[in-house]
């Protein structure tokens, strides 16, 4: 059958609102042309990520009506720290309320200033927490990942010449490599086991500890199943537990491919390491066996760690947002390929070639799409990896300036991405009447989560 269809059903609803052009036009400006700090009551269709707004399967539900609340040593804590280290084979488990938070942790706990950190490509909050330890971070994309068209299946992949070269240039002040799996930045790309386990000699060579950015892992595991040789007879678990075994520990948001609407994670085997991470997170998260996260959350994210892998679900996800790419693409729209499987990336710039990149191409093309159609989506482009260089004043912007569309987990039907998927095709159809953007307000840091924009 080659009809994609959702591997659950609905027992619960909840109704959208429909608004009119002139409501969008002005909730947007009275965002400051930010579609981060829209009203979600004022979205129809919102692809501005899929962090922390996966819909619960019952399993999980139920789960939640089970959970122990005591203050410290809960059944709901032992049961979730079971489930991380039958996973991810890490000998120590801490919990947190989010991703960002696990970065800041390790960061505040395990970097020194002027350490340099290696990593396929940082997250935005991941390069923060680190820089604003006093960390020098180096990202190190193979050039594949810097050609949107290119059809390399592991655009993910991280450059292991520069990386051999980085760390013996950096020496003693290398501190670690964090792997990002999926590279967010640049497309959702996978990054291959092969890749991995080269890029864990070169670590062991130079006794410096590998790390994953795991928040997408299962989404990886099921892309390798997919495109890597010797893996297409193996279970995602199979390869989640190899993936991990490479590692000497990881730090990830459980509200991605955890299917948790909150929740953060560090496992890892350097005890160390992990009592430095411990007494941060004493001071500024909680108790080592609940991290800021109730009972609940931990039962609720200990049934996730088995329904993330199933292989039923996977397909379907990587399948539904195949579809969406390919919708996009056959009405000619610039997109990332090969796709992956979180979130469908459209290269601004070659789809708005008459702006300027001090014009904010993706990120008026975000705005314009929202006051089109009421869909919702993200930059990961020149709002969010500008960079000031303090020696000429200039900004440098990006290699890739990006439009995200994140698919929600278990949230939107078929019909409901097939009305984005058209909404981004009629824009297409009439993107010279897209209008720059400028800013008005650009913080330090972070722009993209509180900047606010005039038309240019």
């Amino acid at each position: 059958m080659k009809t994609v269809i959702e591997p659950y059903r609905s027992r619960v609803v909840e109704p959208l609102r429909m608004t009119t052009r002139e409501e969008r036009e002005r909730y947007i400006r009275e965002a400051g042309y930010n579609p981060f700090l829209l009203l979600a009551e004022h979205v129809l269709i919102d692809l501005v990520t899929d962090s922390g707004v996966s819909a619960l399967s019952t399993r999980q539900w139920s789960a939640m009506h089970d959970s122990d609340e005591s203050f410290t040593g809960s059944r709901s804590f032992e049961r979730f720290r079971e489930a991380v280290k039958a996973l991810f084979g890490h000998a120590f488990v801490i919990p947190c309320h989010q991703g960002r938070a696990a970065e800041h942790l390790l960061a505040r706990a395990v970097i020194r200033p002027g350490d340099v950190v290696f990593a396929n490509t940082h997250f935005a909050t991941t390069r923060e927490n680190l820089e604003e330890e006093g960390a020098e971070v180096r990202d190190l994309p193979i050039a594949e990942a810097l050609d949107p068209t290119s059809p390399h299946p592991f655009k993910g992949d991280i450059n292991l010449g520069r990386l051999e070269a980085g760390i013996a240039e950096a020496g003693p002040r290398a501190r670690m490599v964090i792997l990002t799996v999926t590279d967010n930045s640049r497309g959702g790309q996978p990054v291959s086991l092969g890749n991995v386990r080269a890029a864990r000699e070169i670590c062991r060579r130079f006794g410096v500890p590998l790390w994953l950015d795991a928040a997408r892992f299962a989404e990886n595991c099921y892309l390798v199943k997919l495109r890597e040789q010797g893996y297409a007879q193996k279970a995602p678990r199979e390869i989640a537990r190899e993936l991990f075994s490479l590692t000497d520990g990881v730090f990830m948001s459980l509200k991605k491919d955890a299917l948790g609407n909150t929740g953060g994670l560090i496992t890892l085997d350097d005890p160390a390491w992990a009592e430095a991470i411990r007494a941060r997170l004493l001071v500024s998260e909680g108790i080592p066996s609940a991290g800021g996260l109730a009972g609940r959350d931990l039962e609720s994210l200990t049934v996730a760690l088995g329904e993330m892998l199933d292989e039923g679900y996977l397909a379907h996800r990587v399948a539904s947002t195949r579809r969406l790419g390919e919708q996009l693409a056959a009405a000619g729209v610039p997109v990332v390929t090969p796709f992956g499987a979180h979130a469908i990336y459209v290269n601004g710039r070659a789809f708005c070639p008459h702006l300027p990149n001090e014009q904010l191409p993706a990120w008026s093309l975000s705005v314009a799409l929202y006051v089109h159609s009421g869909v919702r989506t993200w930059e990961t482009g020149n709002v969010m990896q500008g960079r000031h260089d303090p020696a000429t004043g200039a900004w440098q912007w990006p290699d890739l300036d990006l439009l995200r569309l994140a698919v929600p987990r278990r949230v939107y039907s078929q019909s409901h991405l097939d009305y984005a998927a058209e909404a981004v095709v009629e824009l297409f159809q009439q993107r010279s009447s897209v209008r720059g953007l400028r800013f008005v307000y650009r913080p330090a840091s972070l722009a993209q989560f509180v900047a606010t924009f005039e038309p240019a």
